[in-house]
């Protein structure tokens, strides 16, 4: 089954060849979702909380694109750049998925830019 690439309204560019989110049948794949704003520049400089809810909100509507919400998305795969800003980004994280949150991993990762304190990953079931 092919999958059909799904680009909201007012998405970033990607920084590579891909798409921000792939539809295949019922399940949606995003990207490695960076904090870019739709003009290619890093939101939130040195500050975990705004990537973390930029990044969260760029997924959201990847899988709103797509038909469906976050309480669909099943599994979330966490990149830190540094493990001192874990317990900010599930500040940020919980309010997004507080009730039946995905299952997720999150480790520590050298990310594409220097600038970029987080990337999530996510799959959704619709």
């Amino acid at each position: 089954m092919p999958g059909q690439p799904i680009i909201p309204k007012g998405a970033a560019p990607p920084l590579a060849p891909y798409s921000p989110g792939t539809r295949a049948g019922d399940i949606v794949y995003t990207a490695g979702t960076v904090p870019i704003d739709a003009d290619g520049n890093v939101v939130g400089v040195g500050d975990i909380c705004t990537q973390t809810r930029h990044v969260l909100e760029t997924i959201k509507a990847i899988v709103e694109e797509a038909g469906g919400t976050l309480s669909d998305v099943v599994f979330n795969q966490i990149f830190l750049k540094d493990y001192s800003d874990y317990s900010n980004m599930n500040e940020v994280y919980k309010e997004y998925f507080s009730t039946n949150p995905p299952a997720r991993y999150c480790i520590r990762a050298d990310l594409v830019k220097p600038e970029f304190l987080v990337e999530i990953a996510s799959i959704a079931h619709l």
